[in-house]
């Protein structure tokens, strides 16, 4: 039987109706994302701020104290604790009261102005590894910038100079934002799909549906039809609330992201609706879809940890997971302007995987529906 233009349309917009009487659904498609851009956007930060730093200065020098006030200055630490002794500092480490201490031995500001090494001792909290990383490479440049101003450089043949290209401040929020797109839109669209034919099983409307002429794949194609709008216009908010709210550049082609975005969505509400069909369960098919969804793309996608850093079986693994190759998208049209002639690897990924999605959906449906 030859697939109808006519019967798919009157399928969507028997789904859109339906979706406008469920309170539970309209508010999953067009508010949770939103604020799950939000939550997420201003919890998850990478960059360290407010570092609360004690000092311990033997030294009672001008040195000593143009030193502390580098760290003070700088932005990433505060001097919360001026210390006396050493017995001290255990105790400020252990209750957490500081990240770190610096410690300025009594011959600091002599060995300076001799043109000696004069080392100072910073004592780091490494129960958080990361911050602790990431205040070794501040107070590495604090104190490379202090040296700067006190001893001659020219003497050195070797200047090294660094540019960051793409996010020059380093700041975390726009690589944040990017791939907080693609992981909120793989499970607000797997989500979204999973209710569908679940719940016309629940309420007992399959059945009349099942009793009409009308092909599988029409049913398949015609219930996916309101939600890729509703993702579209999910991720249209959600870019501009990016870029207006945190400041996040978009540099590439809005055009290139609809198209990509599409393409996306297209796997990820088919998926939804595979699971739709094959459980007949809305608690279930919710619960499916959050698990096989969610800690994938949190995790396994690029988003929050280096794909290469992982271990080479987890490395094939993420190849399944289709939100790595949309957070490779996002980012690389938001903040490197690529365009498909670097994107087309995760285009064709995605296209296998709208069709991947879609042909579940309409296997599992074949059962369900008369062919």
């Amino acid at each position: 039987m030859a697939l109808s233009a006519r019967r798919m349309v009157a399928i969507a917009r028997k789904e859109w109706v339906q979706l406008r009487r469920d309170n539970f659904s309209m508010a999953l498609a067009f508010l949770l994302p939103v604020i799950l851009l939000i939550v997420f956007g201003l919890a998850i930060k990478w960059d360290v701020e407010d570092l609360h730093l004690g000092v311990l200065d033997r030294d009672r020098s001008a040195a000593s104290r143009e030193l502390a006030e580098a760290f003070q200055s700088s932005g990433y630490f505060t001097v919360t604790s001026r210390l006396e002794a050493d017995r001290e500092i255990r105790a400020l480490l252990k209750d957490g009261d500081v990240r770190g201490v610096l410690v300025i031995p009594p011959d600091f500001s002599r060995n300076l102005s001799a043109g000696r090494p004069a080392p100072v001792q910073l004592l780091l909290d490494g129960a958080d590894a990361n911050t602790a990383t990431i205040a070794l490479n501040y107070s590495d440049a604090i104190s490379a910038g202090f040296s700067s101003r006190w001893l001659d450089l020219s003497v050195s043949s070797l200047q090294l100079e660094s540019r960051v290209w793409y996010n020059p401040t380093l700041d975390s929020t726009n690589m944040i934002i990017p791939g907080l797109i693609a992981v909120i839109m793989s499970i607000i669209a797997a989500m979204l799909t999973a209710l569908t034919i679940a719940r016309e099983w629940e309420r007992g409307t399959m059945e009349q549906l099942a009793s009409t002429p009308v092909h599988r794949l029409e049913v398949v194609l015609g219930k996916l039809i309101p939600y890729v709008g509703i993702g579209m216009i999910d991720v249209t908010v959600a870019v501009v609330a990016g870029v207006t709210a945190f400041g996040t550049p978009l540099r590439g082609s809005v055009l290139l992201l609809a198209l990509m975005t599409l393409l996306f969505l297209i796997g990820a509400l088919g998926f939804g609706l595979f699971i739709s069909a094959a459980v007949r369960s809305q608690v279930l098919a919710t619960q499916l879809a959050l698990v096989t969804t969610y800690l994938p793309a949190m995790l396994l996608s690029g988003f929050l940890f280096d794909i290469g850093a992982m271990p080479r079986f987890l490395q094939a693994i993420t190849y399944l997971i289709p939100a790595r190759y949309f957070v490779t998208v996002t980012r690389g049209i938001f903040l490197k302007g690529v365009g498909l002639e670097a994107l087309w690897p995760q285009a064709l990924a995605m296209v296998v995987f709208s069709m991947v999605g879609l042909g579940l959906a309409a296997r599992v449906f074949r059962k369900e529906v008369a062919a």
